[in-house]
């Protein structure tokens, strides 16, 4: 089935209220993008870099994209940074959502959270094993409102950050914002 085909199935099994919502959210949205690596720079992000095509291809705009170490306290100041910025709506986080003990990023989000979105982190795990297996149980990504904001992580492996914008970030974002900000 072509993503054509999944998203006219899906948009037919959306309820009146729920489409009505989607056409009256923003259509261009201002997003900050973070990266949490200890190896990566801006040139060799390629997570990082996919996000921000994603978002410019879909009209959105990206405010600003950093790097900081998968250090818990260094994610969640630079994440309140992000956020602090003018106009920015959305927060999108890749890498250091693993198991592993230097993976500190759900640690220092989700701290940030005003509200979980316990949907987003589930889907993403379903979607995931369908591709690779029991191992997507290893994936920590969730999602959040923080305020009027929404803050939503995703592994840094490329394979990860498409699977994460195609298929979940992109068709909801500007919904989830609408929510947000009501």
């Amino acid at each position: 089935m072509s993503s054509t085909e999944g998203s006219l199935s899906a948009e037919k099994r959306e309820s009146e209220s729920t489409q009505l919502h989607k056409r009256s959210a923003p259509k261009c949205l201002i997003v900050g993008i973070l990266t949490v690596s200890d190896t990566r720079t801006l040139e060799s992000d390629e997570g990082g870099r996919l996000i921000e095509q994603y978002l410019v291809s879909a009209g959105h705009s990206v405010k600003e994209r950093i790097i900081v170490r998968d250090e818990r306290e260094l994610i969640s100041q630079s994440a309140r940074e992000l956020l602090a910025l003018d106009g920015v709506q959305a927060l999108l986080v890749t890498g250091g959502t693993g198991l592993s003990a230097r993976d500190q990023t759900t640690e220092g989000i989700e701290m940030l959270y005003d509200a979980v979105i316990p949907g987003y982190g589930e889907l993403f795990r379903m979607l995931s094993f369908q591709e690779i297996g029991s191992s997507a149980m290893l994936s920590r990504a969730s999602a959040g409102r923080h305020g009027t904001q929404i803050i939503i992580t995703m592994p840094g492996s490329p394979a990860g950050v498409r699977l994460a914008m195609e298929r979940l970030i992109l068709p909801e974002l500007a919904h989830l914002v609408h929510h947000a900000g009501n």
